[in-house]
């Protein structure tokens, strides 16, 4: 049953968009992206006759390709637990069934099977197929670009919003005016105020078809007067999306540039089999405020920390924080215990120190102790202290 499972999340991992370091899946991709082309070539090509010779082959190309998707969407449902890990696998299967990327998915190949109801030489459904490329632009190359556009637009929505209000109003104005201006004298073209709005919007969105257009003097001064207002109206929703852009990139650009400067520090942890955060979910680890977990280095490849996502032996944890700004910072003093030191031998918790005086770890042999009242310090440690008091032959850090 494990073996099974195993294979089951392999299949997921090929099937969705890989990483560079994992080539079965990189090869699934660029499969798919050559048979969305093949259908892409073969909807634009049909179109032409030259094509009739190629006919055959292109239905045989076309039935390959159309097998393949269907062996694709089934594999998806079959592993969509690993693409919504919070539901039950009913409800994940179901849940990318009806989600975007699940419906275009199954029309790029359900029409082919329905001939009876959906002709199979419908272009319209056959291009379904095409539409699925839009699924690899989550790769990085193309997804960030996609997310500036998605935040301009939600943070400009407002001003967007206005100016397309103002533009409607201007249209039905502008529709009711031109009416009344060239009924009499074109009843057959300018036959209701309806007539005056597709003018309207041909003039004010500068399209200008010509299909409509007035002919009587007051008429063309008001169309004239109205064209160079449609240049403005174009214009608004232009420089707000333009200077969107402009404060999006910018405030990219200055938290890459203060990102150098900031003092954020990160330490790499990794969990052994008497780790206390072994087999904890990563929403049960308990984090001091300000810290986070950035990454999981698992055999050598990166996992994106969630909150179901499991601590398992061997992990490397990424931890980052943001240290605090202390102008005055705290002062830490290393001391190696030679043979003859008096802690050598000793309890912590019998050691003669002030009450200012804390042990913050105990290095030994390479690695690091919490420095407990029971711990014994032996020659060779370097124990790390925060006091107030000089001591001899320690070593200041400044933290």
């Amino acid at each position: 049953m494990q073996s099974l499972q195993a294979k089951k999340k392999r299949i997921f991992d090929i099937i969705q968009i890989g990483n560079v370091n994992d080539w079965p899946s990189r090869l699934f991709d660029m499969g798919l992206i050559a048979m969305i082309l093949a259908n892409l070539f073969i909807a634009i090509f049909s179109t032409f006759d030259a094509s009739e010779p190629y006919k055959n082959a292109m239905n045989a190309v076309e039935l390959v390709t159309v097998v393949s998707f269907t062996v694709e969407y089934i594999l998806r449902l079959w592993t969509a637990e690993y693409l919504y890990p919070g539901l039950s696998k009913g409800r994940a299967a179901l849940r990318f069934a009806v989600s975007f990327n699940g419906v275009v998915d199954l029309l790029s190949f359900l029409m082919y099977y329905l001939p009876i109801f959906f002709p199979s030489g419908v272009v319209a459904f056959r291009m379904f197929r095409i539409v699925r490329i839009f699924r690899l632009f989550r790769v990085n190359a193309y997804y960030d670009a996609l997310n500036v556009i998605g935040s301009v637009i939600r943070s400009k929505r407002d001003q967007l919003l206005s100016s397309i209000f103002i533009i409607l109003v201007l249209m039905i104005a502008s529709s009711l005016f031109m009416y009344g201006l060239e009924h009499e004298a074109q009843p057959d073209v300018f036959q209701n105020a309806f007539s005056g709005f597709w003018w309207a919007v041909s003039t004010l969105l500068t399209v200008g078809y010509g299909d409509i257009y007035p002919v009587t003097i007051p008429g063309r001064v008001f169309g004239t007067i109205l064209t160079f207002l449609g240049v403005g109206m174009v214009a608004i929703p232009t420089g707000i999306l333009s200077a969107g852009f402009v404060e999006q990139y910018t405030r990219l650009k200055n938290f890459g540039d203060r990102s150098a400067e900031a003092d954020i520090h990160f330490i790499r942890l990794e969990v052994g089999r008497d780790h206390p955060w072994l087999d904890k979910s990563v929403s049960q680890l308990p984090l001091p405020p300000g810290t986070i977990l950035a990454v999981i280095l698992r055999r050598g490849e990166p996992v994106i920390p969630r909150g179901d996502t499991v601590i398992q032996a061997g992990d490397k944890l990424v931890l980052g924080g943001e240290s605090w700004q202390d102008t005055t910072g705290i002062t830490l003093r290393e001391v190696t215990l030679k043979e003859r030191h008096p802690w050598c031998g000793t309890l912590i918790r019998d050691l003669d120190i002030s009450r200012r005086t804390l042990i913050v770890l105990v290095r030994r042999d390479g690695k690091a102790l919490i420095p407990t009242g029971s711990l014994q310090l032996l020659a060779g440690d370097r124990v790390l202290l925060y006091t107030q008091k000089p001591i001899r032959d320690a070593l200041d850090l400044q933290v």
